[in-house]
């Protein structure tokens, strides 16, 4: 995605500098899935009893204020966030602070800042936090570039599931950033360029014309069947990484799921997911698609999606290693609490299930065994399955 356009400056001394361009907009949105899944981390942070404790027991002891106690508090749990190697939890330091600023704003009755007039827009930030993202009028947002951030932040999550260019990350010096500037944000190229030449300008408008064009022809085959040329009927499949993503399937029109990457059920978290947990996740999904074919992978861990609780190790080549089956087929429990949800889930949907990085027949010879197991299992406690 790419945006060029002339911008006009806003400068919030508060905490960010934003550019505000002047004309040009295309139609974003935001699903109120995806928004209410990251605020549900933040709900979780604000009951959160060392939090809670850390606040309390500064009032207690230093006979300060709320707002005060608020404040430091969420500054202490960032820097703690911040300080941490994964990448992920790194990620939480920007909720932590967004969480504590919000707080300390209702605290004192102010009021945050006014984005209904805000015109079409592209939205040069030092940070930005989630709770201000989704206040923005999602069709006047153009494109975000931020100083600081991640990909893995919430703001960064946002703006994907807008369908928004954004740039996170990039070094600029915003105090030269002024009135009456042009930009080009590149998404596709992963660059920003101010004070474009007429012919960058040019360029960029033809390749947004051209991305227009393809989003059009591809929103002209919604709803039909699909069929080659020569008669032959064709399956278009999604693949998702979670239930936030079953929306997007839906609006585009997908025949099915053809991949549901499990593995991202054990991301982002300290232990294993329960079989409920994973049960209801595989149940919500397939009852949304509603008789459509949904292909469930089990868990894919190894290789570049490494997890603490896994304690898988260092390998040379983690890529061909000790990863997916073959962490199942060695730690069966793992493995047999999620066929148990998977299973018991199949009688809501249309279930087929995956099992990736299979080298060998004896891979396989032993898969259906623990998959026999887990059946009689279930028939012993007289819980439903068909698959």
């Amino acid at each position: 995605m790419l945006q060029c356009t002339s911008l006009s400056f806003r400068f919030s001394a508060e905490r960010n500098t934003y550019i505000w361009c002047t004309y040009g907009t295309q139609s974003v949105y935001c699903k109120s899935a995806v928004s209410a899944a990251i605020f549900e981390v933040h709900q979780m942070m604000l009951e959160d009893e060392d939090y809670l404790e850390a606040i309390h027991n500064m009032i207690r002891t230093e006979m300060v204020n709320a707002e005060y106690a608020v404040a430091v508090t969420g500054d202490n749990f960032s820097e703690m966030f911040a300080s941490m190697d994964d990448d992920y939890m790194k990620a939480r330091a920007a909720d932590v602070k967004d969480i504590s600023n919000r707080l300390v704003q209702n605290l004192m009755g102010q009021e945050g800042m006014d984005f209904t007039s805000m015109e079409p827009s592209i939205i040069v930030a030092d940070d930005l936090s989630p709770s201000e993202t989704v206040q923005m009028d999602k069709e006047k947002i153009l494109a975000f570039v931020t100083v600081h951030g991640s990909a893995n932040s919430h703001t960064s999550i946002l703006a994907r599931m807008m369908n928004i260019p954004a740039l996170i990350g990039v070094p600029m010096e915003l105090n030269e950033i002024h009135t009456g500037m042009k930009a080009v944000v590149d998404g596709f190229r992963g660059e920003v360029i101010f004070e474009p030449t007429e012919d960058i300008c040019e360029q960029a408008g033809e390749r947004i014309r051209e991305e227009q064009e393809k989003q059009r022809l591809l929103e002209t085959l919604k709803g039909k069947e699909n069929v080659t040329l020569d008669g032959q009927k064709i399956n278009i499949y999604a693949n998702i990484g979670g239930v936030g993503d079953v929306g997007y399937v839906l609006e585009n029109d997908a025949g099915g799921i053809g991949l549901f990457r499990s593995e991202f059920l054990y991301l982002g978290r300290d232990d294993f997911p329960t079989e409920e947990e994973q049960f209801q996740a595989y149940k919500q999904v397939l009852q949304t698609m509603a008789g459509k074919k949904v292909i469930i992978r089990t868990l894919d861990i190894g290789a570049d999606k490494q997890v603490d609780y896994f304690n898988l190790g260092k390998e040379d080549n983690p890529a061909m290693g000790y990863r997916a089956i073959r962490i199942c087929l060695k730690q069966p429990d793992i493995f047999k609490t999620q066929l148990r949800a998977l299973f018991r889930s199949s009688m809501f949907g249309n279930l087929s299930v995956m099992y990736p990085m299979i080298t060998s027949a004896e891979e396989v010879k032993e898969i259906y065994a623990i998959v026999e197991e887990v059946k009689k299992e279930l028939d012993g406690m007289q819980i439903p399955f068909k698959v």
